[in-house]
């Protein structure tokens, strides 16, 4: 039971490991369809530069992919440990190509 002085806190990165909105929700797939993320927030806290966020991604990954289409995982990737965001420290992976 919440009482009126209770204090919540929001945590940004359980947003898109939602088990009843996401199947398999701890899986990064970027075929997820339908992908209902908040990412880039929602509604007016959407944010202001998730067009051009995404194109940057996209050419991030088409031009890796263009120049090392069989990179592989190399090591066991690390996680940020926060609150506000869910982001890799490291990602060990092999270019080859």
């Amino acid at each position: 039971m919440r009482g009126e002085n209770d204090k919540l806190v929001m945590w940004y990165p359980s947003a898109n490991r939602d088990e009843e909105v996401f199947a398999n929700p701890d899986v990064f797939d970027v075929r997820r369809s339908p992908n209902e993320h908040l990412g880039f927030g929602i509604g007016e806290h959407f944010c202001l530069g998730a067009n051009l966020a995404r194109l940057e991604l996209r050419v991030l990954f088409e031009e890796t992919l263009k120049r090392f289409p069989d990179i592989e995982l190399a090591g066991e990737p690390q996680a940020v440990e926060s609150p506000f965001v869910n982001q890799l420290k490291t990602l060990p992976v092999r270019l080859t190509g």
